[in-house]
C-alpha cells in the first residue's frame, strides 16, 4: 500500500491531550455554524416582536445541534479524526446522526416558514423569500430525495460505498474532500432523519407506525458495518493504516475502536428518535380526542346518537 499520498496527515503536529479543544478546526463549518445560530436567532426575534411566540425546547434543541457540529469540526476533536480512525468515526456517527435529530428538532423549516415575508405578487410580480421556500418544498427535486426509496439506500451507500472503496482514502487527500465528505454525512443524515421526525413540513408525511419502520429499516446496516470493522484482520483504511506512534495505538486496534463507536451508534439515536415519535404520537392523539369532544359538544353528539339508533334497528329486525 502506497501511504505517501496523504500529505495532509503528515503535517500534523505530535499530539498530546494537554492541548484541549480550543477552536482550530475547519473555518468553514465555523463560519457555517455562525451563520446557521443567526438565521436563527433572527426568525425567533422576529416573531417575538410581532407579539408570536417560539417554542424554547426547539430552540434550545437547534442551538444543540448546532453545537454538536462545532465540536466535532471546529475543535482539535478534528485533528485527532485527520490521523485516528475511532475519532474520525464520532466525528462521521456525531455529524451524520445526532447533529440532524438535534437541528430538526428545532423546526428550522417551520420557523422559515413564520418568519420569512412573503411577496407581494399582485404589486410587484415577484415572489418573496417565503414563496420560494414553499416552492421548494413542493418541488420534484425536494419529494425525490426525501423519499425512503431514495434516503434509506443513500445513507446505507455513505458507509459501505465509502469506506469500503478508494473513495475515502481520495477524499482524505484534501482538505476541500474532507469537507465536501463531512458536508455529505451532514446533508444525508438531514434528508433521512427530516420525514422520520415529522416535525418540519415536508412533501412526505407517513404515519407513524410507517416512520417507526423507516428508522429501523437503516440502522441494523449500521451496525454490520461496526461489526465488519471489528472483527476485519487487518487494517481496511489507508488512511490510518499508520497512526502517530505518539498516540500508543495500533492501526487494527484503532479500527476495532471505530467498528465499536459505529454499532454503538447504530443505537444512540434510534433510542432518541423513537422516544421523540411516541411523544408526538401522544400529542396528536390527544389534540384528536379534544378535536372530538368540541364538535362533540357542538353538535349534541349526533356520531354517538347516529351510531345508537344504527344499532337499535339492527336489533328490531
Amino acid at each position: 500500500m502506497d501511504h505517501g499520498g496523504h500529505g495532509m496527515m503528515m503535517d500534523l503536529p505530535r499530539f498530546t491531550l494537554g492541548r484541549g479543544l480550543a477552536f482550530t478546526g475547519e473555518p468553514f463549518f465555523l463560519v457555517g455554524c455562525a451563520l446557521a445560530l443567526g438565521l436563527y436567532g433572527w426568525g425567533v426575534l422576529r416573531l417575538r416582536r410581532r407579539g408570536d411566540g417560539w417554542p424554547v425546547g426547539r430552540t434550545v434543541a437547534f442551538a444543540a445541534g448546532v453545537l454538536t457540529v462545532l465540536l466535532v469540526m471546529c475543535t482539535r476533536l478534528n485533528e485527532y479524526g485527520m490521523v485516528l480512525f475511532s475519532v474520525h468515526m464520532v466525528q462521521h456517527m456525531v455529524i451524520s446522526m445526532l447533529s440532524p435529530i438535534l437541528l430538526l428538532l428545532g423546526a428550522p423549516v417551520t420557523l422559515a416558514l413564520r418568519a420569512l415575508p412573503a411577496g407581494s405578487r399582485s404589486r410587484t410580480g415577484r415572489r418573496g423569500p417565503r414563496d420560494v421556500l414553499v416552492a421548494l418544498l413542493h418541488s420534484r427535486y425536494v419529494q425525490v430525495i426525501t423519499h425512503p426509496a431514495f434516503t434509506i439506500p443513500l445513507f446505507i451507500a455513505s458507509l459501505y460505498g465509502l469506506y469500503f472503496t478508494p473513495l475515502f482514502d481520495f477524499l482524505m487527500e484534501s482538505k476541500a474532500g474532507h469537507i465536501a465528505m463531512m458536508v455529505h454525512f451532514l446533508a444525508v443524515g438531514l434528508v433521512f432523519f427530516w420525514p422520520i421526525m415529522g416535525v418540519d413540513p415536508g412533501p412526505h408525511r407517513p404515519g407513524y407506525v410507517m416512520r417507526m419502520l423507516e428508522l429501523f429499516a437503516g440502522m441494523p446496516f449500521h451496525a454490520f458495518f461496526g461489526i465488519a470493522l471489528m472483527m476485519a484482520s487487518e487494517p481496511m483504511i489507508d488512511t490510518y493504516a499508520h497512526p502517530p506512534g505518539s498516540l500508543g495505538v495500533t492501526a487494527l486496534s484503532d479500527q476495532q475502536a471505530a467498528g465499536g463507536i459505529a454499532w454503538a451508534f447504530s443505537e444512540i439515536p434510534s433510542v432518541i428518535v423513537l422516544i421523540a415519535l411516541v411523544f408526538q404520537w401522544y400529542v396528536t392523539e390527544q389534540r384528536t380526542a379534544r378535536r372530538r369532544d368540541r364538535k362533540a359538544d357542538r353538535d349534541g353528539d349526533q356520531e354517538l346518537a347516529a351510531y345508537n339508533a344504527y344499532l337499535a334497528s339492527l336489533q328490531a329486525k
